[in-house]
């Protein structure tokens, strides 16, 4: 599917300020923020934003209402509401922490030029665009690989981190990474839960550990929710991580190790 099919015509382009507008997207939300750990220094690494309904809703009920005719302008809104609400409950304070922000490359049409609101948004609260990190998640189906690769590219020129969420679980795994190589790789909690347990998800994360250190790929390791789990992951080179072992999404604060 060609990447400007999914796209109502004519497409526009919104500014933050636009983004913003509950109204003119339909619903409102909110974010979330759950930390990403680093064992070694034991301090923030980063902050995921996670979608949230004003009403307490998850992120599946506010994503269920996200369909071809505003998957574009929620994809903005995220990033707008994500960088505002992260410099409000300090972020910025944190030094050299990043904030992990998940995008929906479906609803990406040129990357140079959606990427306006997040850079208007960037400048509006003084928030430097080397400590954003954009998160593809594995799980959602890739119409388009060239397209993807495009707004990868186009995101590490302006400076962003970029990131695979949910690698191991999903459409295409390997296949994935063999197109184009993030900066981050963020393991699927179906590898990690009980990895202390089981062999097999040791081996094959070994395997994903050694690939990325010849890729110069950075991992972060997901669903992290025993001391176990923490324990046999740093064993295998792992130095990021995140879970409720850690800390929960919060809407409140930014949870500290």
């Amino acid at each position: 599917m060609n990447s400007s099919s999914i796209f109502p015509q004519p497409f526009r382009a919104v500014g933050c300020a636009e983004c913003r507008n509950a109204e003119a997207l339909g619903f409102d939300f909110t974010m979330a923020f759950q930390l990403i750990v680093d064992i070694e220094e034991r301090r923030p690494f980063a902050y995921e934003a996670l979608v949230r309904g004003r009403n307490g809703e998850s992120a599946a009920e506010v994503l269920g209402r996200v369909n071809d005719g505003n998957r574009y302008r929620f994809d903005q809104a995220c990033r707008v509401k994500a960088i505002e609400q992260a410099t409000q409950l300090g972020l910025l304070d944190l030094s050299d922490c990043l904030l992990s922000i998940n995008f929906l490359p479906n609803a990406v049409y040129r990357a140079e030029t959606c990427i306006r609101a997040t850079l208007e948004a960037a400048q509006r609260f003084e928030f430097p665009r080397e400590r954003l990190m954009f998160e593809v998640t594995e799980g959602e189906q890739i119409h388009d690989a060239e397209h993807l690769k495009r707004i990868f590219a186009e995101y590490g020129k302006q400076g962003f981190t970029t990131a695979i969420d949910d690698f191991g679980a999903g459409y295409s795994g390997l296949n994935l990474l063999a197109e184009f190589q993030p900066h981050v790789l963020k393991l699927d909690m179906a590898l990690t839960r009980g990895i202390d347990q089981d062999p097999v998800r040791q081996a094959i994360v070994a395997g994903i550990v050694l690939v990325a250190r010849r890729l110069n790929i950075c991992i972060i390791a997901e669903g992290i929710e025993t001391a176990g789990e923490r324990d046999a992951l740093r064993e295998l080179g792992i130095r990021y991580m995140q879970g409720f072992l850690f800390a929960r999404p919060a809407q409140d604060r930014l949870c500290l190790p």
